[in-house]
């Protein structure tokens, strides 16, 4: 038997006659000419829970336009505000609004509330087959509200009167709440078919374990590793220079937070070290330990791997104990302290015996956190390096180029890669690293946090210059040669093609690098070939880029990218009706409205409409038997 009769074997228990085979392909014909699902595109959260929140509920500001395009002329401004609202938040606002009392509640409410949202489901379940819909419907209502979406317009008497008589139920027995949240949640999931994270869900803000909660229940997304991310996965994975960093960072920006209550991560033995061998207040000394920490952390990867080249990095090596200078290149820096009594300065980056309890201590507790390892698995399950989906090629940081432009030659281990080759090693380490924990792996995971080839980040974090000198000049982080050629359509292009990526509507999409707006930079670049969508949606990099975030909305029209306004609070939204504000630019429209058959998910049905057709054909020249699936 033929390797592709064996298939169709095995295929004909799913379609055991020519007439299972028939429907099948028609459906799936069917499905080819629907429009191609949303897909919306965030980077760079950096733990900003409630403003990550509100955007996947207002979905980018998408509800908003459904909204004022259903119901312009016929609700009042503050009528359209109060419903979108209610979309968001339907729990809380319900519970506000009984709290106000007044009869804002009436069976009367509840009807005209309930009739307008199933309009709007309705209208966003229109590019969906019925199946597709019905599977995103609550399950307790789903019988009810596919009968209330498929309502038609021209309906008689009869039909008209069985749907009202249905809200009129709903409302009469007390329902009218659930069913509120029931659509709500339906219109949520209808407004986005796909969600892209492109990195960094870490990091300065103090709620990512939140964040990462939310997305855990999420209906469809993939995450494309961010450096801040994958620190997180180094330390879950065993990495001592990972650890160090994640511990520096969090308590560096006041978010211990995360660490004790949110993942039961101790820090109780790093802080009774700190205030026996540190001066200072107690959390003074915490930081003072943990940056030597890191600092010996980091010199012992750089010590164990020389491929790394990054033994310019040894600085503890040019330190003037005598007069507190540093030596770094041809400058001196004054030091902004000498006290390093843990520091042996024959072996400098050597662990005291009393560092290198603390960190036996920090590595179970990270390695022992089940809420961490839940997130980190999650994580590898739905991310990657980089993705291609739908022409598009995804990653977080760079491709990392020389400096005419060219692709460069990355020594990894021993054996030399670069563009795509390159980002298949890191990707296939970064998933031995958890699963194996060997030593070299685990040094590579802190590399891609913060490497000088790092695709994942693209320069040099300094860190021991930004902890120990407080001459700012000394603080630049050098980047790669990628972040010069932006604006290069042609280099854009090529490594488009060294993905495999050749079509004329492929694009790039970036996180990781801030997009100056308040200074007239544009997140689209190279000729519309290339779009970085870091609009900062940390309230740090807010004077920074002068907006708060990007959204970036591929549909069946064309690509358009939405910047935020900062967002004040979800009680703002729930007391005053107040949305963010967000604003939308579509730079780009499809020649031809693009269909699910033009989509990687189309090429793929086709492939299965193929299969279906050479079952058809066994089935009717007797190959294979119907009903039985047996070969003849």
């Amino acid at each position: 038997m033929t390797q592709d009769l064996k298939y169709l074997k095995l295929l004909s228990e799913k379609y055991p006659n020519r007439q299972s085979v028939c429907t099948e392909i028609i459906n799936l014909a069917a499905i080819m000419n629907l429009p191609k699902g949303t897909e919306h595109f965030m980077s760079d959260i950096h733990g900003e829970y409630e403003a990550f929140l509100h955007i996947m509920n207002n979905c980018s500001g998408v509800i908003r336009e459904k909204i004022e395009m259903i119901f312009g002329d016929r609700l009042t401004e503050e009528e359209q505000r109060e419903l979108r609202t209610l979309i968001y938040y339907p729990r809380h606002k319900i519970r506000i609004m009984k709290a106000q009392g007044q009869g804002k509640l009436s069976p009367k409410w509840y009807r005209k509330t309930l009739r307008e949202m199933v309009e709007i489901a309705r209208v966003l379940s229109s590019k969906y087959t019925r199946s597709k819909v019905r599977k995103a419907m609550p399950q307790e209502f789903a019988y009810i509200i596919d009968e209330l979406l498929h309502a038609l317009p021209d309906e008689g008497d009869n039909q008209q009167a069985y749907h009202e008589r249905i809200l009129d139920t709903i409302v009469g027995i007390q329902n009218g709440d659930e069913f509120i949240k029931a659509l709500s949640n339906l219109i949520k999931r209808l407004a986005v078919d796909h969600l892209h994270i492109v990195g960094d869900l870490f990091d300065r803000g103090a709620d990512a374990d939140k964040i990462i909660d939310l997305l855990m229940d999420y209906h469809s997304l993939d995450i494309q590793w961010g450096n801040h991310d994958i620190l997180w996965m180094g330390a879950a994975s065993g990495s001592d220079a990972c650890i160090t960093n994640v511990v520096r960072n969090n308590v560096r920006y006041h978010n211990i937070r995360i660490l004790e209550s949110g993942y039961a991560i101790s820090l109780r033995k790093l802080q009774l070290f700190a205030e026996r061998t540190y001066e200072g207040d107690p959390h003074t000394a915490m930081v003072k330990a943990i940056n030597m920490l890191v600092t010996k952390s980091e010199g012992q990867s750089i010590l164990r791997h020389p491929e790394f080249e990054m033994k310019d990095r040894l600085l503890m090596y040019n330190v003037n104990r005598e007069t507190g200078m540093i030596t770094i290149g041809d400058k001196e820096y004054q030091m902004n302290t000498t006290e390093f009594p843990t520091v042996d300065w024959e072996k400098p980056y050597e662990y005291s015996p009393e560092e290198a309890e603390v960190m036996d201590d920090l590595r179970a507790s990270f390695r022992s956190s089940q809420r961490l390892k839940k997130h980190i698995e999650f994580l590898y399950s739905v991310g990657s390096i980089y993705l291609k989906m739908n022409d598009n090629l995804l990653f977080h940081g760079c491709v990392p180029l020389t400096a005419d432009g060219q692709m460069e030659e990355m020594n990894f281990f021993g054996q030399f890669h670069r563009g795509k080759s390159y980002f298949d090693c890191c990707e296939r380490v970064a998933r031995q690293a958890y699963l194996g924990g060997l030593e070299r792996h685990l040094d590579f995971m802190w590399y891609l946090w913060g490497g000088p080839k790092s695709p994942m980040c693209g320069r040099i974090l300094k860190t021991f210059e930004r902890t120990y000198i407080d001459d700012k000049s000394s603080w630049k982080e050098p980047q790669d040669h990628y972040y010069d050629f932006l604006n290069s359509e042609a280099t854009s292009r090529m490594i488009l093609r060294d993905f495999g990526l050749k079509s004329d509507m492929s694009h790039i999409i970036n996180g990781h690098t801030p997009v100056h707006a308040a200074e007239g930079e544009h997140p689209v670049k190279a000729g519309g070939k290339l779009i970085v969508i870091d609009g900062g949606f940390s309230t740090p990099y807010h004077k920074t880029t002068g907006i708060a975030g990007y959204t970036l909305i591929y549909n069946s029209h064309g690509m358009r990218i939405k910047s935020h306004a900062p967002f004040e609070s979800v009680d703002k939204v729930l007391t005053e009706n107040i949305d963010i504000e967000s604003r939308a630019e579509q730079f780009e429209l499809e020649p031809y409205r693009v269909m699910i058959g033009d989509t990687d998910k189309g090429r793929a049905i086709a492939q299965q409409i193929d299969d279906l057709n050479a079952l058809l054909d066994a089935y009717r020249d007797g190959s294979i038997a119907e009903g039985t699936g047996k070969q003849q």
